[in-house]
This record gives C-alpha cells, sequence and structure tokens, in this order.
C-alpha cells in the first residue's frame, strides 16, 4: 500500500520537474554545460573551483538582482558597468580623503540612489526611452571616471574597507558572497513578498491597465531604476576592494554581462516576467562558462565566441 502511494507522488514531482525544466530550458543546458566541465575540465569539481566562481560571479550577480526590476518594468538599464566603474572612483576618493569608512560607504550609495533617481525620471517624466537614457548614462560615467583623476587608478588603503567587501572571510565564506546572498534575500522578498513586487509585475505586463488600477507606474519604474543603481554602486565598491583601487575602467562591459544573466534566467525583456533566483542562476552560468574555458586552457578569443553562441541559444531556448 505505501509503494502503491509513493508511485503518484513520484510520479507528480516528475511531472513537476519536466514542467519547470520545460518553461526554463536554460537549466538544462546550465546542467550541460556544467557536467561537461566536470569531465572533461582538470580540476573543475572541487569545493575550491565552486568557491571562486561564487567570489568571481557576485558581481554580476548583485547588479542582476538590480536589473531584475528594470527589466521586469519592461526597461533596460546599460549604465550599470560605469556606475559602477564611477562607485568604485568615488569610494577611493573618498577613503584618500580620511572619511569615516561608515559615511564614505554611505555616500557612494547614496550617490548610487540619485543618479538611480535621475535615469528613472528622465525615462518616465521626459518619456526618453530607457535604451538612450542609460546608454547616454553609460558615456557620462565612463567619462567622469576617467576624467576624474587622469585615467589614473586611485590607491585604497584602507584594510577596513577591503576586508568589508572582499578580503575577509565569515563563517568559512569569503564576504562577496554574503553580499550576493543579503542582496538576493532583500530582492526577493521586495518582489515576491510585498506590494511594490506586485506592482513591479503589473506595469511590466501591461502598463495601460496597472495606470487604470490606480498604481502609480512612474513611481514604480523610478524605484526600480534607484534599486538598480544602488546596486551597482555596491558592485562597484566590490569591484575597488578587490584590486585595492578605485579604477576607471573596471567596470566596462559589465552590463552586457549582467543583462545577459537576468535574460538567460528567464526575465522577458518585453516584461512583466522573471524572477531573482533566475537571474542569479543566470550569472552563476556565466560565471561557470567563463572559468570552465579558462581551464581548459582555451585563448580568450575563442572563449568570448563560444560564451556568445551559448549564450544566444540559451536566450534562443528561453524566448522559446
Amino acid at each position: 500500500m505505501l509503494q502503491a502511494a509513493e508511485q503518484p507522488e513520484r510520479t507528480r514531482f516528475a511531472a513537476s520537474l519536466w514542467r519547470t525544466l520545460m518553461q526554463r530550458p536554460t537549466y538544462l543546458i546550465f546542467a550541460a554545460v556544467t557536467a561537461f566541465f566536470v569531465i572533461f575540465a582538470p580540476n573543475f569539481a572541487t569545493l575550491g573551483t565552486a568557491e571562486a566562481i561564487l567570489r568571481i560571479t557576485a558581481l554580476v550577480s548583485i547588479m542582476a538582482v538590480g536589473m531584475t526590476f528594470v527589466i521586469i518594468c519592461a526597461e533596460i538599464d546599460l549604465s550599470v558597468g560605469s556606475v559602477a566603474s564611477w562607485s568604485g572612483m568615488v569610494a577611493a576618493l573618498l577613503l584618500q580623503a580620511n572619511l569615516p569608512t561608515a559615511l564614505a560607504i554611505f555616500l557612494v550609495l547614496l550617490q548610487g540612489a540619485v543618479i538611480g533617481f535621475v535615469n528613472g525620471v528622465l525615462v518616465t517624466k521626459l518619456r526618453i526611452p530607457s535604451f538612450l537614457v542609460t546608454l547616454g548614462m553609460l558615456s557620462i560615467f565612463s567619462g567622469l571616471a576617467l576624467t576624474i583623476t587622469d585615467t589614473e587608478p586611485v590607491p585604497i588603503v584602507d584594510d577596513r574597507f577591503s576586508n568589508m567587501f572582499w578580503n575577509a572571510n565569515l563563517v568559512g565564506l569569503p564576504v562577496p558572497i554574503w553580499w550576493t546572498l543579503l542582496l538576493v534575500v532583500i530582492g526577493f522578498y521586495l518582489l515576491q513578498m510585498t506590494v511594490f513586487g506586485r506592482r513591479v509585475y503589473a506595469v511590466g505586463g501591461n502598463l495601460v491597465a496597472a495606470r487604470f488600477s490606480g498604481i502609480k507606474s512612474d513611481r514604480i519604474k523610478i524605484t526600480a531604476f534607484i534599486f538598480s543603481s544602488v546596486t551597482a554602486a555596491l558592485a562597484g565598491m566590490l569591484l575597488a576592494a578587490r584590486s585595492t583601487a578605485g579604477n576607471p575602467s573596471l567596470g566596462s562591459g559589465l552590463e552586457l554581462d549582467v543583462i545577459a544573466a537576468v535574460i538567460i534566467g528567464g526575465t522577458s525583456l518585453f516584461g512583466g516576467v522573471g524572477d531573482i533566483p533566475g537571474s542569479v542562476i543566470g550569472a552563476i552560468f556565466i560565471g561557470i562558462l567563463g572559468f570552465g574555458l579558462l581551464v581548459m586552457g582555451l585563448s580568450t578569443s575563442i572563449q568570448e565566441v563560444i560564451k556568445g553562441a551559448i549564450i544566444i541559444l540559451a536566450v534562443a531556448l528561453n524566448r522559446r
């Protein structure tokens, strides 16, 4: 009797798992790519490798949490890479001016929020497409980061700052992983368990219906842009702590990996669909892909070709 009762339960579980895989085919690619590297890449299947990948992907994962809100709102934020570079430079300059570490961190996050607010206002109030607004912001902050110190990096000698964002371990895990977990929990809670999160989905799913139902769509979008820029500012401080310097070009190109991670994770570019765990899995997928190709000794140019092809395949399957 017990075996007979267990059989339908297993059947339901298998059916549920199959539906999930069909809805998120990138999980199959994720599993296949990981299995390939475990079998063929030397010393890939180790705890050290897993820790290194999670540490490396912390930056993309953190920014992907904020980007998820923007893309679910049917918008895009191309400025996150340059905002990260700029924020790292600002943090280094504030620490060089002997500001207390906590105050410097607060000011960096605050200026990130201001950048996001400006992005959101330009998109919602002036009705400029977010692609153009954030592309312009990418250019502005990339140029500012290069100009403010004449392209020279700004050293960071504050050990407390470096330990807080990169060097230290907490309960056996590197600090960047803890920052990722914190942002994932915050993002998941806001998106899945609050009225704000439901309104984000409503605005991205059907903007006209959301407005007729009384949702202040402009406010929701502005908040999403603020969250995206704040996560970029946080990632910029992790970048600065990793290199012990504010470097004007460290965040260059990160926006492409962040957007790819969010889309691979199942978030629709047309809005209304997506979640935080999927975006983080997309970021880890990109990290495993890059790290595995590196371990196998492939040249950087070949790595980019293979990485781009697999990302296109993953996104194409998600669209299907």
